[in-house]
């Protein structure tokens, strides 16, 4: 993958107080950002010297973020480009998770698949009597693999509703009775129904053997390789704990 280095998994588990301490600032993807803040606070348990702090932003910024040093950790919900890693040619990414991009409508509506080619045909045309179509807004790293695996060159239509982070498409979806959303797997719960797409359901499964569409997988960006507390941080991420907080928050683990 070029400059991109992903980091084996298996990663050793942290624990005990950092011999560092310091501060560790993580932003970027909304998809990303639950986890990060239940990684952040059990790290901070067990390094009570160390101050994490987490932010939201989108999948864009995060990347952009970590490359100009105003995070010591983006998150991005997408792979990184090509275009930024030509960029910001010391990027180093780290998978830390896998997720599905699950297509959701109201509870109450009564529709329980459909086509890859009809959410597209739904998107493209916007909302209107049948359907509130609702969306990301740009920089969202959701939108870029919506738009890449069902939209699939096609345009969002101007008539949707765009809303800023996964945790806006659920709360705007759980009160539009005719709406359908796309979000992440992991903000998935009992407020919104998924649909299964051409058959098959978003689940654990289908999504890592690859049935499932639409998936994608969760990443940190550093500048450069991470040292200290940093290093200590993305290695808890991918430890047996870590991974084992990934499956409770309802993502999936790589592990």
């Amino acid at each position: 993958m070029g400059c991109v280095a992903l980091l084996a998994l298996g990663a050793a588990l942290v624990t005990g107080c950092s011999s560092d301490g310091g501060s560790i600032t993580i932003g970027g993807s909304t998809t990303v950002q639950p986890l990060s803040e239940v990684w952040a606070a059990a790290f901070m348990t067990e390094h009570s010297d160390v101050e994490v702090a987490v932010q939201g932003g989108g999948s864009s910024a995060g990347v952009k973020g970590a490359a100009e040093g105003v995070l010591d950790i983006g998150a991005a919900s997408r792979e990184v480009k090509a275009d930024e890693l030509s960029t910001w040619t010391d990027l180093k990414v780290f998978r830390v998770a896998a997720d599905g991009v699950a297509i959701c409508v109201h509870p109450s509506r009564n529709v329980d698949n459909l086509t890859l080619d009809e959410v597209q045909a739904i998107y493209m045309a916007g909302s209107n009597d049948e359907w509130t179509v609702i969306s990301r807004e740009e920089g969202s790293g959701t939108r870029e693999v919506f738009e890449e695996k069902v939209m699939r060159g096609e345009k969002i239509a101007a008539k949707a509703e765009f809303l800023p982070s996964n945790g806006a498409v659920k709360q705007k979806l759980a009160t539009t009775e005719n709406g359908i959303a796309y979000i992440s797997l992991g903000y998935v719960d009992t407020t919104v129904k998924t649909v299964k797409v051409d058959g098959v359901v978003c689940n654990e499964s289908t999504v890592l053997d690859g049935r499932y569409p639409v998936m994608r997988y969760l990443n940190y960006i550093t500048r450069g390789d991470p040292t200290g507390v940093i290093k200590e941080f993305v290695d808890f991420a991918l430890s047996s704990e870590g991974q084992g907080m990934v499956e409770a928050e309802g993502y999936i683990p790589l592990q």
